[in-house]
């Protein structure tokens, strides 16, 4: 941890609401004037598209499963390293995953590929990462310990299965089939990777869909926002300000001494109500050091 580099983690998986959390970090920094360098954990990947593919291949005909979610599959070691150089000194280095045409046409390059290794920009006030291993530990890597602030999104696992039966079959060409395989060969390295993390986070927001996803393979819809509530844990409650949080936020509700519910639409709001001060103290601290 760092007052003079803090790093805000933010962990989370599919269907949890990745582009509310992102639109609403991106108006806090620009509303807090904080000049941010943003990582996606997409980058450490340790292979391109065709690499994991035949990674994938090879550790099936051995009888082994090979993930994202997994430390195998993912260089750790040097995620680490950026956390704890960045947490010194404001520097590390990182690079780009092209996801897609769009990314493609921008960095010149096919998608699926990794750009070159660079330095950061220099002069950032924080750096912000988003992915699925920003509160990883495990017996070689403690990615946690560096995070000033670590947050987790998640959605019940369900909604989670629906996003991306939904988003495989119909944007990467996938049959039913073959998402249904894949989600039961991450489940291992879900279980034992991704999940603890959300014990580790300072304060979590899970998706709870207020409609029947009973039966996740049978969905042909994702649950709405509008069908949603947001359950918004907080580790320690003495971090949060409630009765402020209760005022700002409709409808909302505490249903336990550590936790708020807010209706799904106010997930974004909420994490601009409750971060907002938080970036602002970390941005106070950071100038005292000055």
């Amino acid at each position: 941890m760092s007052v003079s580099h803090p790093i805000i983690a933010v962990t989370g998986s599919s269907g949890a609401g990745t582009s509310s959390v992102k639109q609403a970090f991106d108006d806090i920094f620009r509303r807090t004037n904080v000049n941010p360098v943003v990582i996606e954990g997409d980058s450490f990947h340790r292979y391109n598209r065709e690499e994991m593919r035949a990674a994938v291949a090879k550790a099936e005909a051995e009888g082994r499963a090979l993930t994202h979610f997994g430390p195998e599959a993912n260089c750790l070691d040097r995620l680490e390293k950026l956390f704890q150089t960045y947490s010194e000194t404001g520097h590390g280095e990182q690079r780009h995953y092209i996801h897609n045409e769009a990314e493609a046409v921008k960095f010149n390059q096919p998608p699926g590929t990794f750009t070159e290794w660079e330095p950061l920009e220099t002069d950032t006030d924080l750096l912000f990462y988003e992915g699925l291993h920003g509160g990883m530990v495990t017996d070689e890597v403690n990615i946690a310990q560096y995070t000033d602030m670590l947050i987790g999104i998640v959605p019940v696992i369900n909604i989670e299965w629906i996003q991306k039966i939904k988003r495989d079959c119909s944007n990467r060409g996938y049959s039913q089939e073959a998402v249904v395989d894949i989600i039961l060969r991450r489940m291992p390295d879900y279980i034992h990777h991704i999940t603890p993390q959300f014990s580790r986070t300072h304060i979590n927001f899970q998706r709870v869909p207020l409609i029947d996803t009973s039966n996740p393979f049978a969905m042909r819809e994702i649950p709405t926002a509008d069908e949603s509530l947001c359950v918004i844990r907080f580790k320690d409650p003495k971090m949060a300000d409630f009765p402020y949080y209760l005022s700002m936020l409709k409808d909302s509700f505490m249903s336990r001494p550590n936790n708020i519910v807010v209706p799904g639409v106010k997930m974004g709001l909420a994490i601009e109500v409750i971060l907002t001060p938080i970036v602002e103290e970390m941005m106070q601290k950071k100038r005292q050091m000055s």
